[in-house]
Order: C-alpha cells, then structure tokens, then sequence
C-alpha cells in the first residue's frame, strides 16, 4: 500500500503512522522526522528547515521535493510506504501527481483545533529517537524517559501555544485543501479522531478497509 496520511499537526498522524506500519510491513516516511533528525545534524537543510519551523510555517515546496525524492530511492520503499506530512501543500500534491509514484489511497484524521491545542500542551518526543508521547493519553513507563531507546523526554519547541496557532491556521490554508484536491480523485478516505488512540486506530482501519 502506498498510502498519504493527512491531518493538522497535533491529530495523531504520527502514532496512528506507527500503528499502520506494523500492521502493512510498510515504513512510515516523516518529513518532520526527517526534517528534526538534520537540525539535529546541524546540515545545511536543517540550519534552513529551522527558521520556518520554528516560525510556525511550512518548508517550501522546491525543498520538500528534493527531500522526498530521496528519500524514494531508499530499498525499503518498494513494497509501499506510508507518507506522514508530504504533501502539505497543492504544488507538493501535483508534483507527486506528475511523478511516477502511484498513490493508493489518502487518509484525512480529523480533529477540532481546541482539542488540538489542549493535545499538544502535554506532549513529549525522545530527543534521540523521535517517539512521541503524551503525558496523559500515551505517558512512557518512566517519566521523562523514552520506552524504546532509554532517551530524554521533553517538549518540542513547536508545541508552544502561539507557535500551535500559526501552524493550525498554516494547516487550514495550505494544507486542507488537498482533502478535496484528493476527494476528487476518488482516494480520499475520512477517519475521526477519537480521544483515545485505539479507538482512533478503529475507525483508521475502517475507513482504509472500507
């Protein structure tokens, strides 16, 4: 399956990533994981990536391109690949329209920005690894400690508040717009997000199943 994952930061795109990887045999490719991992690095794309994300706004489209394109080639994508945050825009969709890669299908999770906002105030993310936790609906065993790898917990700069409100209303204007762009294509499929993550996988798996 190659499938896109679409939703506004904060929705739980990246667990239910995790989730449908397992379950598919599939990797799951995060731009924003990929995109922290080379300011981590402190490469020229990260040093660039940084000022925007941390203003709230998305990577342009001619550099999202030239990462992912890369990021195709990789063995493990042949058998399908999950895409969480690519594309966020309609000249990123059009653009993968254009290339060879055929998408199956488009999953939209939808989430009310209040509940959003409230979601994002007590996540965590290892700061070597890049799971994400959440201090009350997916807290690690060992408080500020990562169950996978044994790495620091903490919050991430762009889970403050007024960074949230920027990328919630970047997410409206350039982003949305692709449930109908894919809509129209026949591939949208529509899950809603519950307040726990197994409920929400539920309604994933029906959705994609359906």
């Amino acid at each position: 399956m190659r499938l896109i994952l679409l939703a506004a930061p904060g929705a739980g795109k990246g667990t239910q990533a995790e989730i449908l990887s397992e379950h598919y045999g599939i990797p799951t490719i995060s731009t924003g994981a990929i995109l922290r991992k080379a300011i981590k690095d402190g490469t020229e794309l990260g040093r660039t990536a940084e000022k925007y994300i941390n203003e709230g706004k998305l990577i342009p489209d001619d550099l999202m391109l030239k990462v992912m394109d890369e990021r195709f080639k990789n063995d493990d994508c042949k058998n399908g690949f999950i895409l969480d945050g690519f594309p966020r825009t309609l000249a990123q969709a059009e653009a993968l329209s254009a290339s060879p890669i055929e998408i199956d299908k488009v999953l939209s999770i939808e989430v009310d920005d209040q509940t959003i906002i409230e979601r994002l105030s007590g996540r965590l993310e290892c700061r070597s690894c890049g799971t994400t936790y959440h201090t009350e609906h997916r807290p690690p065993k060992t408080p500020g400690v990562c169950d996978k790898c044994g790495g620091e917990l903490g919050a991430r700069d762009d889970d403050k508040p007024e960074t949230v409100k920027q990328r919630l209303k970047t997410y409206h204007e350039q982003t949305e717009p692709l449930i109908e762009y894919y809509r129209e294509k026949g591939l949208l499929r529509v899950a809603k997000g519950q307040s726990e993550i197994e409920e929400t996988s539920k309604v994933v798996f029906e959705a994609l199943e359906a």
